[in-house]
């Protein structure tokens, strides 16, 4: 899917260990968002994958389940094959809240538009960007360079191997910033008093996952009753 068929599109993806909040995240992006939605199959499982294959609001699916890199490891590898002259990658924990409009236009050329990762600022004393929210235009070189250090060196995580990558002038020419309601981590609402808008919510981690099924629920219990 590397020709860019569209001008605009959201990307994100998933294996079979996180393809259970893929319907939550659909239904998300339908009720906010009109722009293609593509998923990358990083090993989903035979039923998703023929469940998001004919999902109406599903635009085309990425098949990276027969690279060596495993779950995460692929993102950088499907943005650099997205289908879109600007595209938003957004993880499937990632609760859209708003329409989309205003994180497209932040975009800018050559650079991977990212939120600070404040949370993990905080905590390990160095500037982070939380992966998450990825927005971009084309292949920014950064991209290039991310996809190459995870194939040669895939430590940790995704978001670790571009950290390693980013020293202070690296992170000047290649990242810009936006707008930390584009991408309110899970620890910065529950433990360090973040208050500000919210238009994508970051469901992070183990406690994260719980509450992205608790909220699956209660759209379950409003849909029986409907």
């Amino acid at each position: 899917m590397s020709n860019r068929k569209y001008p605009e599109c959201v990307l994100t993806g998933c294996d079979s260990n996180t393809e259970w909040q893929l319907n939550w995240f659909i239904e998300n992006y339908g009720q906010h968002e009109k722009r293609p939605l593509i998923i990358a199959d990083f090993g989903m499982s035979e039923q998703y994958l023929k469940y998001v294959s004919s999902h109406p609001r599903v635009n085309g699916i990425m098949n990276l389940r027969k690279t060596k890199e495993q779950g995460w490891f692929n993102k950088p590898i499907a943005m650099f094959n997205s289908p879109a002259v600007k595209t938003v990658w957004l993880d499937t924990d990632c609760e859209i809240k708003t329409n989309l409009n205003p994180l497209f236009r932040m975009i800018v050329p050559n650079k991977l538009n990212m939120v600070e990762d404040k949370p993990w600022t905080k905590r390990r004393k160095e500037i982070w960007h939380n992966s998450g929210v990825v927005g971009f235009i084309g292949r920014p070189q950064i991209l290039h360079t991310w996809c190459n250090a995870i194939r040669d060196n895939p430590n940790i995580g995704d978001q670790e191997v571009l950290h390693t990558l980013l020293n202070p002038i690296m992170r000047i020419t290649h990242i810009n910033d936006i707008p930390p309601e584009w991408n309110v981590m899970r620890l910065a609402t529950d433990e360090d008093g973040y208050t500000g808008p919210i238009s994508i919510q970051h469901h992070t981690g183990a406690k994260g996952k719980v509450k992205i099924k608790g909220l699956m629920k209660i759209k379950e219990v409003i849909s029986k009753n409907a």
